[in-house]
Parts: C-alpha cells; structure tokens; sequence
C-alpha cells in the first residue's frame, strides 16, 4: 500500500472527523489517513466536498506533536473551529467542531496502545480500512453470497444464509467489516444494510427464496431490531425469512418477547444460531421458542470419529429440541462421515461445504444449484 504524505495514524491515536459530506447525507466518518490533509470542492482531494460554497482548495490538517493543525487555505467563505472563523494556523483538540463553509465536522480521536512498528503500519492500514468503510456504507459496496441449508434426508435445498463479501481494502470478510464498524460504533446499520442488500439481491432469483438473515448483539441491546424488520418486510412482503439469533445475545426478556410477537406478526421465522458454542441457556428454547436451532460446527466437527459420550450427547440435545417442536440444523458439516452420523442422530437440516459454499447471486454455480 502507498500512501503519499506521512501518516496522521500513529501508534497512539487515529483521528477522524464525523459528519455529512453535504446536506442530503447521513453521518459518515472520514479518518485522517495522511497529511497534509487538504480539503476543498476538487475532486482528487483527500477529503473532496460537492458543495459549492466550498472552495476549490479550501484548508489543510497538518501534524505537529500528535495534534491535528488546521489551516484555512485563503477560502472563500472561511474555516471555523467552534464557531469562531480561523486566521492562520489552530490545534485541534478531540470533539472540536470545524467547519468549511456550510459542511460541518466533529473532531474524533480513537486511541489505542501499540508498541512495535509492525502495529503501526496494521493502524495506517486500519485508517485505509475507514476510509474504505465509509465507501462500502454510502455506496453499499457489498456482494451478498448464499450458502445453502439442505434437507439432511434428500440433499434438497430448501433455504439459504445471506452472507457478505466486498473487494474494497481492508473490507473483504465480515469479519473485517464488523472490526471497522465496532470502532465506529456503526454494527447496526452495517447489518442492517447487509440484510436489506441480500433480500435486494436474492429476488432476482426464481422462485424467491427463503433467507436466513443474520443480526447483531447491538440491534438487541439498542432496541433497534424491530423497525428495521418492518421495513424490510415492507420491501419484500412475499418472501420467506428467518432470523437468526445469537442466543448468548438474548439479555433483555421484554424485548425478546416483543422481538417474538413481531416476527409473528410479520410472518417471519426464528433461528438460534451457534447453539452449544458457549454456554447455551436452554430455557430460551421455551420461553421464546424459535422454529429452528442451528448446532454450532464445533459440536458437529468430527462427531463422526467422537467418543461415544459426545456422540451421546449430541443426540440427546437434537432429541430435546425435537420434543418442543423445534427444528434441528447442523452448521459446519464438510464430510460425508459427518453428515451421515448428524442423519442419524436425527438432525433434519444441514449446513456446510460438503452441500455448497457461499455464492453470489449471479455464479453460474449458484443458479445451477436453484
């Protein structure tokens, strides 16, 4: 990666300014990745406002000392911190409000402690990855894959998982979305947008399928759940879905109870997710009853070649959910070995690369399989 300038992101800090490109957007966070950091109307700027008021070059953020140093750059309309028009050169501190022209900006700091020159360099690409996050959100940059859920019995495929992908740096896997989007504090409108972005995707498909749809730990504690479910329900009123549940995230038994009522009311399914992956808290299972319970795949790993006593185990947990009305779906499964020894435990779903990877979409493969 090349970067020109040095490096604002230093072993000890990153700093960012929080807010809308103009006045039709939502709040987006724009990491100071170098300096000099120039701002104005031109395109191949590091931070490019489309405002008219703004000047063509309109200011520059510089570094002195582990500060950010803002210059107003002859502009036009002016550069405020505060509130108060700028002449020359002023440090920036944390929650510093700036403004160029009429676009306002928070100053931002996240800290953190790094100590050896490789974890330098893994934040200067940490800030590339902010500035790729802001990109992957305003332009919803992401490819929605499916992985299929078989019928344990016949191989037949009844439904999928929407998963995520993106070519943008530092953004390729969920895993790194949500990395970036936790330093945000933004995991809830990534997932939102991720649920909204695979339903889009998948009804081109034919017939629609039916979509297993993830969720965050946040959406639960934040109360956010609910409305985003209408909405999406509003755009797909047709389509089969199932959401899935972490069932560690269940922390609030009010709020499960309504996120229950109003999956009801929307004709949506209820999926525990990684069941057995930690401690599992079996009362769940009636209180708020899902219609499916996926096994975690460190419970379905080689049980195939496990002890007896897993095995027994296992069985005896597939059989329990049976008995409440509760299908059973094993995650993870890659041999035929493992898949014949979850049949005949009496799992009825599966899930994993032996029965096909995730796919966008459009993949030949993945159509071939519908």
């Amino acid at each position: 990666m090349t970067v020109t300038g040095a490096s604002v992101a230093s072993a000890n800090a990153l700093w960012f300014l929080m807010g809308p490109m103009d006045t039709k957007e939502t709040v987006r966070h724009l990491p100071v990745y170098k300096v000099p950091f120039v701002i104005g109307r031109r395109e191949d700027l590091p931070l490019s406002l489309p405002c008219k008021t703004v000047s063509s070059v309109h200011a520059e953020i510089t570094e002195s000392g582990g500060t950010l140093v803002l210059r107003d750059l002859g502009s036009t309309n002016g550069t405020y911190v505060n509130g108060r028009r700028i002449n020359g050169s002023v440090t920036l501190g944390e929650n510093d409000l700036v403004q160029f022209a009429e676009c306002a900006f928070r100053v931002c700091l996240q800290a953190g402690v790094h100590n050896t020159e490789t974890v330098c360099t893994n934040v200067c690409d940490g800030a590339m990855a902010m500035v790729q996050f802001d990109k992957l959100m305003a332009e919803r940059a992401v490819t929605p894959f499916f992985q299929p859920i078989v019928s344990m019995l016949t191989r037949e495929v009844l439904c999928y998982e929407v998963l995520a992908r993106s070519r943008l740096f530092g953004l390729k896997t969920p895993k790194e979305m949500f990395h970036v989007a936790e330093q945000l504090g933004l995991e809830a409108e990534l997932t939102v947008m991720l649920r909204w972005e695979g339903v889009q995707a998948s009804r081109v498909l034919q017939p629609i399928p039916h979509l297993f749809l993830n969720t965050h730990p946040c959406e639960l504690a934040k109360r956010e759940l609910i409305p985003s479910l209408q909405a999406l329900r509003k755009h797909a009123p047709d389509q089969r879905m199932t959401l899935e549940i972490h069932e560690a995230a269940i922390t609030d038994p009010a709020y499960m109870t309504e996120i229950r009522t109003a999956l009801t009311n929307l004709n949506m399914g209820l999926a525990y997710d990684d069941f057995g992956a930690g401690q599992s808290r079996l009362n769940e299972l009636t209180e708020y009853r899902p219609d499916c319970v996926k096994f975690d795949m460190s419970l379905i790993r080689g049980i195939d070649a496990a002890s007896p006593q897993r095995q027994q185990l296992l069985a005896s947990l597939v059989q329990m959910v049976h008995n409440v009305g509760i299908v059973s779906l094993a995650e993870g499964v890659e041999t035929e070995a493992e898949s014949q020894t979850c049949l005949e435990m009496g799992f009825e779903l599966g899930q994993g690369f032996l029965y096909g990877r995730p796919l966008p979409a459009t993949a030949p493969e993945a159509d071939s399989q519908r």
